[in-house]
C-alpha cells in the first residue's frame, strides 16, 4: 500500500472505460476517492461500479477536456462530492488514421484538441485551484510511445504530434510548477489493448500481428500494466520525480 494515498482525492479524464478506468481502479483500491469525467454518459455508470468494487468514494461527471468552462464545472462538482483534487490523471486522448495530404481540418483540430489542448486545460484548472489553496498536488500526463516514434504501418500524424506536444507540456509545466509545489509527469503506453486499439486489431488481425512482432514480448500491453505506475507517479514515492517520462512499451522504442 501506498499509505499516503489513502483519503486523497483524484480527477481522472477519460475515465469512463478503457486505460482511463483502469488508472482510477489502481488508485481507488489504494484508498484514494476517484471522479472520473469523460465526454461519455456511461461515466457515471463507470463510477458506480468502480466504487462499488473499491470500496472508495466515486464521483461520475459528463464534461468536455476541450472546453475550459466544461472542465472548471467538472471540477467543482468533483470537489462537491467529494472533496478538493490534489492528483490528476489525464487519460482523455482520440486517435484518427489518414493520410497526412488527405486529413481534414476538422480532424486535424479533433486530435490536437482532445489529446493536446484537453490536457492542459484539465492541468491548468488543477494548477489555478492549487495555487489558490497551497494545495501539492501530482499530475500524470498520459502521452504515448508514439510522441518519440513514428507509427507504422498506420498513419497517425496528428496523433503523434499530439502526443509529443504532451511530453513537452508535461516537461513545461514540470519546470514551472515545481516552485508550486505540484509534480508533473507522464507515463508513454506502447500498443495497449485498450478500447481504442482493439476496434483496429478485432478487424484486422494481419496489423495485430505486425504490431506484436515488434514488440519483445510477443504481445500487446494489458491495461493492467500501467497500474504500478500510476500508482507510484501519483504518491509521495516519487516525490523526487519531476517531469518524467516513463515508457511503458516493453521496450518497442529500443529495438
Amino acid at each position: 500500500m501506498f499509505e499516503d494515498l489513502a483519503g486523497r482525492v483524484a480527477v481522472v479524464t477519460g475515465g469512463a472505460r478503457g486505460l482511463g478506468l483502469t488508472m482510477a481502479g489502481a488508485l481507488a483500491r489504494q484508498g484514494v476517492s476517484v471522479g472520473l469525467l469523460d465526454r461519455l454518459p456511461e461515466v457515471a455508470a463507470s463510477a458506480d461500479k468502480l466504487g462499488a468494487d473499491s470500496g472508495s468514494a466515486s464521483a461520475g461527471v459528463v464534461a468536455d477536456v476541450t472546453d475550459p468552462g466544461s472542465l472548471a464545472a467538472a471540477f467543482d462538482q468533483v470537489e462537491a462530492q467529494l472533496g478538493p483534487a490534489t492528483i490528476l490523471v489525464n487519460s482523455a486522448g482520440i486517435s484518427v488514421w489518414s493520410d497526412a495530404e488527405e486529413q481534414s481540418c476538422d480532424s486535424w483540430r479533433q486530435v490536437l484538441g482532445v489529446n493536446l489542448d484537453g490536457t492542459f486545460f484539465a492541468c491548468q484548472e488543477l494548477a489555478r485551484r492549487c495555487k489558490t489553496t497551497g494545495r501539492s498536488a501530482s499530475i500524470v500526463n498520459v502521452s504515448s510511445m508514439s510522441g518519440s516514434i513514428v507509427n507504422v504501418p498506420q498513419h497517425q500524424t496528428a496523433y503523434t504530434v499530439s502526443k509529443a506536444g504532451v511530453t513537452m507540456l508535461t516537461k513545461s509545466l514540470a519546470v514551472e510548477w515545481q516552485q508550486l509545489g505540484i509534480r508533473v509527469n507522464e507515463i508513454a503506453p506502447g500498443y495497449f489493448l485498450s478500447d481504442m486499439t482493439r476496434q483496429f486489431v478485432d478487424d484486422n488481425p494481419s496489423l495485430a500481428a505486425e504490431w506484436t512482432g515488434r514488440t519483445p514480448a510477443g504481445r500487446l500491453g494489458e491495461p493492467s500494466d500501467l497500474e504500478g505506475a500510476v500508482v507510484y507517479l501519483a504518491s509521495d514515492s516519487s516525490r523526487y520525480v519531476v517531469g518524467h517520462t516513463l515508457a511503458i512499451d516493453d521496450g518497442y522504442t529500443l529495438v
